[in-house]
């Protein structure tokens, strides 16, 4: 394994943290510990870890409220290694987003091999989502590095922004509900959650809008939703 793939161990367990950081300094990763979930979304913030390794059972924050925040800021692979094993919790640990769920005790090889798993995936889908939109002559989408451009200005979007901007930008023109963003952003049991929406709305306006009061990118119809439209500013 390439040294340059910096991964991120989250464990409240001293011994545990250090055989993971022994492990995969080993297998040629780059490690970066964190002791609680707190100083695990931080350090996440801080060091734009490749891949995340969470523990479950955490003081204060729990593994599965960090996966959950974690996603709000990243979308690189996430794989609990916990003592949790049950069905439910494994169930709710992808359900939150996570890429894999490995039961301790565990295999180091079968650890090994679904991290670099994922990693690999990651890698693959990047690949894939490396296109640009472009929406109007001085505006473009970067959707491999998550990147608005508006005319010499760049702005960076946090992974659930960039999903709901794309969407916005792919029917521009169109309105969608906030149902429908719900549905193919966050997945259809989030329907009916249109704050979530709305938040999201008003965060990429004050990144985007050169006045958030009175957008001239992402509008709204009452009533029924949102859409992207540049083509009046050109």
């Amino acid at each position: 394994m390439r040294r340059w793939f910096r991964v991120l161990v989250i464990d409240d367990e001293p011994d545990m943290l250090g055989m993971l950081q022994r492990l995969l300094s080993r297998e040629g990763f780059e490690v970066v510990v964190a002791q609680d979930a707190l100083s695990g979304l931080r350090a996440a913030y801080k060091n734009h870890p490749d891949a995340i390794l969470l523990d479950v059972m955490m003081p204060n924050v729990d593994g599965f409220e960090a996966c959950r925040r974690l996603r709000e800021m990243t979308d690189v692979p996430i794989v609990f290694v916990t003592a949790k094993g049950l069905i439910e919790d494994i169930v709710r640990g992808l359900s939150l987003g996570a890429d894999d769920y490995v039961v301790k005790p565990f295999e180091t090889t079968e650890l090994v091999s679904r991290l670099t798993a994922c990693l690999r995936r990651a890698g693959e889908r990047t690949a894939e989502k490396s296109d640009f939109l472009f929406p109007a002559d001085s505006v473009v989408l970067d959707c491999g590095r998550h990147e608005m451009v508006i005319g010499e200005r760049t702005v960076y979007l946090a992974p659930k922004e960039f999903e709901v901007l794309r969407l916005l930008v792919r029917h521009t023109g169109k309105v969608l509900s906030a149902d429908a963003i719900l549905t193919r952003v966050w997945g259809p049991e989030w329907i009916g959650e249109q704050d979530l929406v709305k938040q999201y709305i008003y965060r990429l306006r004050q990144k985007i809008e050169g006045d958030p009061s009175s957008p001239q990118y992402l509008h709204t119809v009452r009533g029924e939703g949102y859409y992207f439209d540049a083509c009046d500013l050109f």
